[in-house]
């Protein structure tokens, strides 16, 4: 099993020197490697090995570019495989139906990451703090604020600055452990309906409510107004974009802390989690009210429910969203109703509930019935004896890390 641990670094003044010098040579490289791509023609082998023919020449620009041996090797050759990685990623949205160019050199903001891949890196203990001690680079203290399993093995590391200024170590970990046994026989199950009043509505009569960030995104909106009567590139401009930066920051930090929580709670109190097979970016780009879809982040929630119940082992479903509001979770029948109308009324079986969760019941059926995991209760609405649903705040999830009262282990994330 592969995960990410993410931690901030504490770089002094002199090693985030170092840092962004090292950064630098890494983007001159990549943009150097994409000048030498471009005059290989495509009859000279495949991709792969038309840049690793630019990699193999490394070991002789060295004779005359200084800086390349102030960098640790590996990192070189990283810096240069990127241009495969993005090449790919690339022909992924053409072949999507996107209309795209080609690759351009990289100007210094929009490089801001280099990779210690496999060697050249290691957690050490110095002086009573763990530090990151990186080859041809300087020992950095590390905030561990979480551990990493004693059974991982650092594959490898990504460096990488924020807009905000601040440095951040990605460690790339393998668990050499097979991922818990999914029970064939799920007892402890839950459907999940996502949405905007309400983040999401849950088979056991949750309502969680979406966290408040409109404190945070007022504060951002003022900042914004700021930097745009600033003149571009000056210091002031600088200083006023980091501001922005910080705030943007602040925002994602929040989010993510809520999305984090909430995913883990599912993951570990359920055999199965049952949820709709959303195109959130097509969800975006729709008309009207694509800020709040955006802010959502139900890709984000979705992506991590899905390696969260991998790893603690449960049944991941996803399921087609079409009719999940018009069906009766009773009856079946489908029955249209605008997205004003909040309250499910089936007027063929009188069944009446709140619209979302009704809209759970449906997704956590249609699950049981794509897993095929040979339950032998009766349908969930059939033995459900509420109706209705209980609003749950979202600071009750970040602070217990739960919709309910108990305070759940921080555990991984």
């Amino acid at each position: 099993m592969y995960y990410a641990y993410k931690y901030r670094l504490e770089p002094s003044d002199a090693q985030r020197e170092e840092l962004d010098r090292h950064r630098d040579v890494c983007r001159q490289l990549y943009n150097y490697a994409l000048y030498r791509f471009d005059q290989i023609p495509e009859s000279a082998g495949t991709l792969n090995q038309r840049v690793r023919s630019i990699r193999d020449e490394l070991p002789s620009l060295k004779d005359w570019w200084n800086d390349l041996s102030d960098v640790y090797s590996t990192v070189l050759q990283t810096a240069v495989m990127r241009i495969e990685q993005n090449l790919k990623s690339l022909g992924g949205l053409k072949q999507n139906g996107y209309g795209v160019g080609q690759l351009t050199w990289k100007p210094p903001r929009e490089f801001r990451s280099f990779t210690y891949s496999q060697s050249g890196f290691k957690l050490d203990k110095k002086g009573g703090q763990t530090v990151l001690s990186l080859s041809k680079l300087a020992d950095i203290p590390i905030r561990l604020h979480r551990a990493i399993p004693d059974d991982a093995k650092l594959k490898q590391v990504t460096l990488k600055m924020e807009p905000t200024g601040e440095w951040f170590a990605t460690f790339g970990v393998e668990v050499d452990r097979e991922p818990p046994e999914k029970p064939a026989n799920p007892k402890n199950v839950v459907g999940i309906d996502v949405g905007i009043l309400k983040y999401a509505h849950d088979t056991d009569g949750h309502a969680i409510e979406s966290v408040d960030l409109s404190d945070e995104r007022d504060r951002l909106e003022r900042e914004q107004r700021k930097l745009s009567r600033k003149d571009h590139d000056s210091n002031n401009w600088e200083k006023q974009r980091r501001r922005v930066a910080e705030c943007h920051a602040d925002l994602k930090r929040k989010r993510r802390d809520f999305l984090h929580k909430l995913s883990n709670y599912y993951a570990r109190e359920y055999d199965l989690v049952a949820v709709e097979d959303l195109d959130a970016k097509g969800l975006v780009e729709l008309d009207g009210n694509s800020r709040n879809r955006a802010g959502a982040a139900w890709g984000t929630f979705l992506r991590m429910l899905e390696y969260k119940c991998e790893r603690d082992g449960a049944h991941f479903v996803a399921v087609d969203p079409a009719e999940t509001t018009k069906e009766c979770a009773a009856c079946g029948v489908s029955t249209d109703k605008p997205l004003w109308v909040r309250e499910h009324s089936c007027p063929s079986c009188g069944f009446t509930a709140d619209r979302d969760w009704n809209a759970a019941w449906n997704i956590l059926s249609r699950g049981i019935t794509q897993v095929g995991a040979g339950r032998s209760e009766s349908p969930p609405v059939e033995t459900a004896l509420p109706t209705g649903t209980h609003s749950v705040p979202a600071k009750r999830v970040v602070e217990a890390g739960s919709p309910t009262l108990k305070r759940e282990p921080s555990g991984e994330r």
